[in-house]
């Protein structure tokens, strides 16, 4: 894979940090004086940091549509006759993971399943060599390494795609061998906090000397099954609005809040 420059660009509101006591007026932004101190706070207690992978460290569909991936595994599905496999809401889903879960819940552990979950890694490999990294993730990644902070990736996607994505960025050292995604057993796909509690026991760690990273309520969800603190990284409102909703106390617009205070 060709070596891309480091994501430090970023488009939009420099920061966007919001608490359960931040009052929601439209647009998500900075309201007290405290939460920095909060969230550093946050940060420093974390022995370990377990990242989600697509959206946090990259965004891994940005130049190979999800939608398009679903609509080629419905396709798929079809093409074998499996047409009322699912409903009409799955099929039309825009996350190929929708349909990949459908399929589990209908023939769990069937050879149709791994075929299907086969299909969808090599689209994300192939989404691998196209993916945006996430502002600020590269030397976040770097610096909370150097500070003595062990880290982790606890993700639905394949293992075999992060290690691949991180391979490519330099950061592969970082995380090894902490790699913990997308299994055959799929039922363990967060929100079950499966890959969390691999991760913990794995490193030594317990629950509250953690950090979960996420961007999305699956994520959130998974965290406090574990009992990890939850951080959210939101790339937009609209993200925000669902973590908050979700029950997320802190979420952020931008990693450049999180490489400020290690640095600082």
């Amino acid at each position: 894979m060709v070596q891309r420059p480091l994501g430090n660009h970023h488009v939009g509101p420099d920061t966007l940090l919001v608490t359960s006591d931040t009052k929601q007026t439209g647009a998500v932004h900075i309201t007290t004086e405290s939460d920095p101190d909060r969230l550093r706070h946050r940060i420093e207690r974390a022995r370990v940091v377990l990242w989600d992978f697509d959206g946090p460290i990259c965004r891994l569909f940005a130049g190979h549509s999800a939608e398009r991936v679903s609509g080629d595994l419905v396709s798929w599905l079809e093409g074998r006759g499996l047409h009322g496999l699912l409903t009409e809401t799955e099929r039309e889903s825009l996350d190929p993971h929708v349909v990949l879960r459908a399929v589990d819940r209908r023939h769990p552990g069937s050879d149709l399943v791994a075929e299907l979950e086969e299909r969808l890694t090599q689209e994300e490999l192939r989404a691998a060599s196209s993916a945006m990294p996430t502002p600020y993730a590269d030397p976040l990644i770097r610096t909370w390494t150097a500070v003595g902070s062990r880290l982790a990736i606890t993700t639905n996607n394949s293992p075999r795609v992060v290690r691949t994505y991180l391979a490519g960025r330099g950061l592969a050292d970082c995380f090894a061998p902490h790699v913990y995604g997308r299994t055959q057993e799929l039922r363990h796909l967060k929100p079950d906090p499966h890959c969390l509690n691999r991760a913990l026991q794995a490193m030594g760690a317990a629950p509250g000397d953690a950090l979960m990273i996420g961007d999305a309520p699956t994520d959130h969800e998974a965290a406090e099954r574990a009992g990890v603190p939850f951080l959210g990284y939101a790339r937009n409102d609209r993200k925000a609005k669902l973590l908050l909703e979700a029950g997320a106390e802190a979420v952020v617009g931008s990693l450049e809040t999180l490489l400020r205070l290690l640095r600082g």
